[in-house]
């Protein structure tokens, strides 16, 4: 060790009056002050070392304490959510009383802006609600609260049963997320919907139609992709006299069989399902967003089949498989085979109820693929830091709250037809130009631009305090 370094050393020690020592790492010589701890769980003498600062011929330049006090807060967007959200704090603090908080202002921030888990915190204490919602956000604290909320399943599924009540449609639909962490039990192996044979967890989405929001979610194993995975989910499920609307990859007889016993239930069918009767007279009719539909029904065994064509669908179906012709990649024969299916839906149900209704009901789930979409997407941004199912767990469960929440704030946008004006992320980027400012132990709020406030009012919330 170079002489000068020494000297400052010694002049450190008689000044601190504590045991120092010096690192050096790349060539530069950092000052420690060195301590002992009696580590109890291995029975001996622990060295510490809490770092003081960098070490240069001038003396000694300690680390500096960032102490930044802030004055100035996000308020427009985050009080906007807030409102939105009064429909399940509620059930928040019921089911988890001593995480409430923290759930809430995790779900808040993920809707307003994509954040990993570790830079929680310091967006939060950039939002008005930190200062009257006590939420411990550090990663430390949120690692702790996931493990606590995803072990707790019973909890999760008094919350989601709260939400469902009263819905007379469910949609729901299986999906999964890539992982390849060792530690998770959910990750196995499974074909996903590119057919990619990697390790994946699967998770279960169930959509009100009633209520246009998200209301239930399960994460599964990675492998299970068929039938068997949502019998013990739907045994569990608590929506008397509903309607189940199911995927068409889940599409099966003995399926059918299954839900009968306790659902009502509309199955859509893989055009080669073979109780489907394309020749069905279909002499009624109704318009579906300014597309004209024909159906038919009929009786097939315990159930009733429905069959729709689209019109449009039928004439673009027709062209292409023409222009197949032409090319030579189809012959006319194999256009007479399909032309009967040309434009028709098939559905099977248990549901006697006219033909619009049941379409209705079908074509909604439209709803749970942008839904689906917008959950993978942020599912995708803190999968890496998640290292245990219960961990998953937890975090599904809030990656959950902010996709009801983001929910609630397009059915707003749509009640009062601003959705084809402005999008859900444009919406909260213009009122997160309202701040609230704090001086001199008063609140005020930064001046409003006219475009904000002719938002304000066209959605009819008061988001200020009276």
């Amino acid at each position: 060790m170079e002489r000068w370094v020494l000297k400052i050393l010694k002049e450190e020690r008689q000044k601190r009056g504590v045991p120092l020592e010096v690192k050096m790492l790349n060539n530069n010589y950092y000052l420690y002050r060195s301590t002992t701890r009696w580590d109890a769980e291995n029975k001996k003498i622990r060295k510490l070392s809490e770092y003081i600062g960098r070490i240069t011929k001038h003396g000694v330049i300690e680390k500096r304490e960032r102490n930044v006090v802030r004055s100035v807060y996000h308020y427009g967007n985050a009080q906007f959510l807030f409102l939105m959200a009064q429909d399940i704090i509620e059930h928040l603090k019921r089911y988890f009383p001593g995480c409430w908080r923290e759930l809430l202002a995790c779900a808040l921030i993920k809707v307003l802006q994509p954040t990993p888990l570790k830079r929680m915190k310091s967006v939060w204490e950039t939002l008005h609600l930190s200062q009257d919602l006590d939420a411990s956000l550090s990663p430390k604290a949120l690692s702790g609260i996931l493990r606590d909320v995803g072990a707790n399943y019973a909890a999760q599924k008094s919350f989601f049963d709260e939400l469902t009540k009263n819905s007379r449609t469910l949609i729901f639909d299986l999906s999964s997320v890539f992982s390849y962490s060792q530690n998770i039990r959910l990750a196995e192996i499974g074909h996903n919907t590119k057919q990619l044979f990697v390790p994946q967890i699967s998770f279960l989405l169930f959509f009100s139609f009633t209520k246009k929001l998200p209301v239930r979610l399960k994460p599964l194993p990675g492998s299970v992709r068929d039938i068997k995975a949502l019998k013990a989910v739907l045994d569990e499920l608590e929506a008397k006299n509903c309607v189940l609307v199911i995927d068409r990859g889940l599409a099966s007889y003995k399926f059918a069989e299954d839900l009968n016993k306790k659902f009502r239930f509309i199955m859509p069918l893989r055009r080669d399902f073979s109780i489907v009767d394309y020749d069905m007279q279909m002499k009624k009719m109704f318009l579906y967003r300014k597309r004209g539909i024909k159906w038919g029904v009929k009786k097939v065994g315990k159930f009733f089949l429905y069959l729709f064509e689209d019109v449009k669908l039928r004439a673009d179906e027709e062209s292409t498989f023409i222009g197949w012709v032409n090319e030579g990649r189809k012959n006319r024969g194999a256009f007479k085979i399909a032309s009967k299916q040309f434009g028709k839906i098939a559905l099977l149900s248990n549901i006697c109820e006219s033909g619009e209704e049941i379409y209705l009901m079908y074509k909604d789930r439209e709803s749970i693929e942008i839904a689906f979409d917008a959950l993978k997407n942020e599912l995708e941004n803190d999968k890496i830091y998640l290292s245990d199912d219960d961990a998953i767990r937890g975090y599904f469960f809030i990656a959950f709250l902010s996709l009801y929440l983001y929910y609630k704030v397009l059915n707003k946008l749509k009640e009062t037809n601003l959705s084809q004006k402005i999008s859900v992320k444009d919406l909260l980027f213009e009122l997160s130009k309202i701040y609230e400012v704090h001086i001199d132990n008063k609140k005020k709020f930064s001046e409003i631009p006219k475009k904000v406030e002719q938002l304000i009012k066209s959605l009819g919330v008061d988001i200020f305090p009276k």
